[in-house]
């Protein structure tokens, strides 16, 4: 069974037992939750404006935005040190721009299933999310999903290609 198929039975089978739990659509609740939206899994909490939308959009999920990307090492979600100074830069901003609202989205490279990667990119998003709470932003302003492999920055097949895919994108979802 193909990927997209795969990942279509995982959203359908995801409907029929939860159902209005697993919408794609944000309803200000704020709460941590693992429900599957259209392409990925996440926390139900802000506005649309991230990469599912762009991409629906025809526009580049990861074009402007003050916030910059994190990567990961392959199968993993710890962050390095150079992730970990890309975020203490991300909550300075953040906590100049107190109203603003972001959505981490969890990414993969190909490699592993739709459901491995699904839950590593929830981890990757967590991680992120966790790191700048610590730093003082406001978790109530954080909301995270994941896109596993669904939405890469590179389709090429090589390392290079899959470190790019393999990332915490920060989008400013409402300011």
């Amino acid at each position: 069974m193909g990927r997209r198929w795969r990942a279509a039975l995982v959203f359908c089978v995801c409907v029929a037992a939860f159902g209005p739990g697993c919408s794609s659509k944000k309803t200000g609740a704020g709460e941590d939750t693992t429900g599957a939206g259209a392409a990925g899994v996440g926390e139900e909490g802000l506005g649309t404006g991230g990469s599912l939308e762009r991409a629906r959009q025809g526009l580049s999920p990861t074009e402007g935005g003050p916030l910059q990307d994190v990567t990961f090492p392959f199968d993993s979600f710890d962050l390095d040190e150079a992730a970990r100074a890309t975020l203490r830069s991300n909550a300075d901003w953040l906590k100049e721009h107190t109203g603003s609202r972001v959505e981490i989205e969890g990414h993969c490279d190909e490699r592993g299933t739709v459901e491995y990667n699904l839950a590593l990119g929830a981890k990757r998003a967590g991680a992120a999310k966790e790191y700048l709470v610590a730093l003082g932003v406001a978790a109530d302003r954080l909301s995270t999903i994941s896109y596993g492999e669904e939405l890469p920055l590179c389709t090429d097949h090589g390392e290079d290609c899959w470190q790019r895919n393999r990332r915490a994108h920060l989008v400013v979802v409402s300011e």
